[in-house]
């Protein structure tokens, strides 16, 4: 078996032996530490074969490693597939503590339970409304300041020459703000870089992404996209509300935080993976919701993109956290501009109300906005691309926190330098009218009554922008302006997506989309004489945002609803269905979508809805792990102590066994350090030393950070101990004959949300164990079905 050794960046590679780790999380072994476990009847229970990357032989921590000096360059290589990250038990555990449970609760138990899930989606919704406030309140009060120092330093040095001294305070200014931003995120809390999307993905695809839902990693979060939509990068805030939303929703629903060490005894049901993810839908849900006005969209973008599990309560919650969500927001935002109850303009980006009748459309103008939607599709593409191999040259020379924080603020420079330069060369002035919505317009070298055109796109929040785009009347813009604007900002855009900062794409896209699809109105109005049908470039402006957008993240149900919400106009629900249906068929044919990339790049085991098309040839036997360590009925507690301890084998979860290895249950890891902490043990329970007996609150009390099996002492004398699994394993876990199909198994795991499939011979043997690993490894690659190899990243 092949040595390859790796070194802790996402996916990176390091090719030196000397630090390389060795920790497989599946259940099965590595090449010569491959673990055997000896019946009582004396026959060695070892079975079949492995397919993991031998990773090294030296074991090192991931405190250790951080430790470590990193190379210059860490090869990448997308072909592997992460070890490092876990799955989530998303399946219950019918124990006979379960069981006991279940049956103690009464009817008015049950009915409190489901009162208890409504209110805390309630609460979801109206603690994410109150954070997508704050952090409005923050940027507007903030970028107010920003803008008018600066700008009151143009016009001072417009006339008396100069402009230079602007230029640097402009740029000291944006990396000032970005250098803040970049520090928190880099040295505090890695996981809180870029919008969340694609880890909020993974976690509710079931997959355990360390501290993505942390208290503080939503502190970090907030502060950090204040930083950078202040600090000017082409960015939005609208992305990280949905991580932030995730987060809340995952604290409150257990009652307790872990970070502070608080716990306020309650919601002690709610503390398990199967109803954490539900929380984490709505919270999800309730982030769009705010960030938009679109409750609707927002239940729909956690169903599209998010929730792998639903069902019609699930639904109809996650609506009640999206409505408390906006109308929160709206509320206190109402407050803040002092009209104290006027709920009619909901969410943090409103593009305004779209009037059906002076934006109308005909029928013969739907083909033109599938051309648009086609170029949103190939423009999409082209920005995944280039972002991709960014992202790869990221991984493999910018990866220490320093030179992160370095390119951040280059970035900032570099954004403040060319939105500058683009100002000051450009001689687009407009007549400022009384009914400009321009909050900081500039005049430079225009004259007395008009302002810089280019200005009121570079010299604003993106948010204001978009509308600005969206609204302004025909001959606002001059078609150079938008088309130098819309070339540089798409390069801007694309080189800070994947920053270390808190930063979502949404906003940024939808300005891209928005400056080509004014361009394209306008070419469209000069090209034609007729001037009452091509009047007004707005409605392409929309089209064209919602085709970069399209074209760029790939959602297509939930896209359409959120920007049906956003205009307040259902007439255009038709085209941008088809426009965001076009962009993503002709995106996906050159490139996956910017969070699917961004997923695959981290190497996570990631199960889509189904099976790779030609896999129905592969059974169970060839995609299972094996050798599988298991246990006795009645184990002694050195035995389970030194299986636990095996660092070769991290397992998570072990098949229970009768005398001929015939399954009689599933037991966790988790279980057993519990088990092994309390001290349960059969010859106490006989000495009545245990005082009471151990109940499911002790296990979720110990959940999510259960304890590691170095932090338990266990003696020499209580290592001849027995422990008894009977009451507290899965009798009934889920089994496949080892002929299963693929895709059958594929379906199986993927619907019931497993985390481990034990697969069984024709006599109920226990034979391999199918993992999330084991699945994720096969995909539909240009040859054919392809398998990736497995490494410890």
């Amino acid at each position: 078996m092949a040595n390859i050794t790796k070194k802790v960046s996402w996916s990176s590679r390091d090719d030196d032996p000397a630090q390389g780790e060795g920790t497989p999380l599946l259940n099965g072994a590595t090449g010569a530490d491959r673990y055997t476990r000896q019946f009582p009847g004396g026959s060695m229970f070892r079975i079949g074969r492995l397919s993991t990357v031998d990773l090294g032989d030296q074991e090192i921590t991931t405190e250790e490693d951080g430790v470590l000096s990193r190379p210059k360059e860490i090869p990448h290589n997308e072909k592997l597939l992460s070890l490092k990250y876990e799955s989530l038990d998303y399946d219950n555990s019918e124990n006979q503590l379960f069981l006991e449970e279940e049956r103690r609760m009464s009817y008015m138990g049950f009915r409190c339970l489901e009162i208890s899930r409504w209110v805390v989606c309630g609460l979801i919704g109206f603690l994410t409304g109150l954070i997508a406030c704050f952090i409005d309140i923050v940027v507007e009060v903030l970028a107010g300041m920003k803008y008018s120092v600066i700008r009151q330093s143009i016009e001072k040095f417009t006339e008396g020459g100069g402009l230079s001294i602007s230029l640097i305070l402009w740029a000291v200014l944006n990396s000032v703000f970005v250098l803040v931003g970049a520090v928190i995120v880099a040295f505090f809390e890695p996981i809180a870089a870029g919008s969340g999307i694609p880890q909020i993905k993974c976690y509710l695809n079931g997959v355990k992404i360390p501290r993505v839902v942390r208290l503080k990693t939503l502190v970090v979060k907030v502060c950090g996209v204040i930083s950078s939509v202040v600090g000017g990068l082409a960015v939005g805030k609208e992305g990280p509300m949905i991580h932030s939303g995730a987060v809340v929703a995952a604290g409150v629903s257990q009652g307790r935080s872990t970070s502070l060490k608080k716990d306020f005894k309650i919601f002690e049901y709610f503390r398990r993976d199967t109803e954490k993810r539900d929380f984490v839908s709505a919270g999800a849900a309730a982030g769009v919701s705010a960030a938009f006005g679109a409750p609707v969209g927002g239940v729909l973008f956690s169903l599209e993109e998010g929730a792998s599990f639903w069902n019609q309560m699930l639904t109809w919650r996650i609506f009640f956290a999206s409505m408390m969500s906006t109308f929160t927001l709206n509320f206190f935002m109402s407050i803040y501009h002092h009209k104290t109850g006027d709920l009619s303009n909901p969410g943090l980006i409103n593009f305004g109300r779209f009037d059906s009748e002076s934006v109308a459309y005909n029928f013969y103008e739907i083909p033109i906005f599938i051309i648009m939607g086609a170029l949103g599709g190939v423009l999409g593409a082209l920005f995944n691309v280039l972002n991709y191999w960014l992202t790869i040259f990221r991984i493999r020379y910018v990866h220490r926190p320093c030179l992160q924080v370095m390119e951040a603020m280059l970035v900032a420079a570099v954004t403040a330098t060319v939105s500058f330069t683009m100002i000051y060369f450009s001689n687009d002035c407009q007549p400022l009218g009384a009914d400009q919505s321009e909050n900081y317009p500039l005049q430079l070298f225009c004259d007395d009554g008009e302002y810089n055109s280019m200005a009121t796109t570079f010299f604003n929040t993106p948010e204001r922008s978009v509308r600005s785009l969206f609204h302004n009347p025909p001959g606002s813009f001059n078609p150079l302006t938008l088309g130098m604007f819309t070339l540089t900002y798409f390069f801007l855009a694309c080189w800070t997506y994947g920053l270390t900062v808190s930063a979502g794409v949404f906003i940024p896209s939808l300005l891209i989309g928005a400056a080509w699809g004014r361009l394209f109105g306008i070419f469209m109005a000069t090209i034609t004489s007729s001037e009452s049908i091509w009047a007004d470039p707005g409605k392409y402006a929309l089209i064209g945002a919602a085709a970069q957008l399209g074209g760029i993240v790939r959602m297509t149900l939930s896209l359409t609803v959120i920007m049906v919400e956003a205009t307040g106009n259902v007439t255009y629900g038709l085209p941008i269905m088809l426009v965001l249906m076009t962009a993503k068929i002709v995106g996906d044919y050159f490139i996956e979508g910017l969070y699917d990339i961004h997923i695959k790049l981290q190497s996570v085991p990631f199960l889509h809805w189904e099976a790779p098309a030609t896999s129905h040839s592969r059974t169970a036997r060839e995609v299972m792990s094996s050798p599988v360590t298991s246990f006795n009925r009645v184990e002694t507690v050195g035995t389970v102590v030194d299986v636990l301890s095996n660092t070769s084998t991290n397992h998570n979860g072990f098949p229970v066994v009768d005398e001929p290895g015939k399954i009689c249950g599933l037991i966790l890891r988790s279980q057993l350090i519990v088990l092994l902490k309390h001290k349960v043990f059969v010859e106490r329970t006989r000495s009545r030393l245990n005082q009471r007996k151990l109940q499911l609150k002790d296990f979720r009390d110990a959940y999510p950070r259960f304890p590691p099996i170095q932090s338990i002492h266990v003696s020499q004398d209580e290592r001849e101990c027995m422990i008894d699994m009977t009451e507290f394993m899965n009798p009934t876990p889920y089994t496949v004959p080892q002929e299963t199909s693929l895709p059958r198994v594929f379906k199986l795991f993927r619907a019931l949300g497993l985390r481990h499939l034990v697969v069984v011979d024709n006599e109920n043997r226990v034979v391999g164990l199918v993992t999330r690993k084991d699945l994720a490894r096969y995909h539909l690659g240009k040859h054919g079905l392809e398998e990736m190899q497995l490494a410890q990243t």
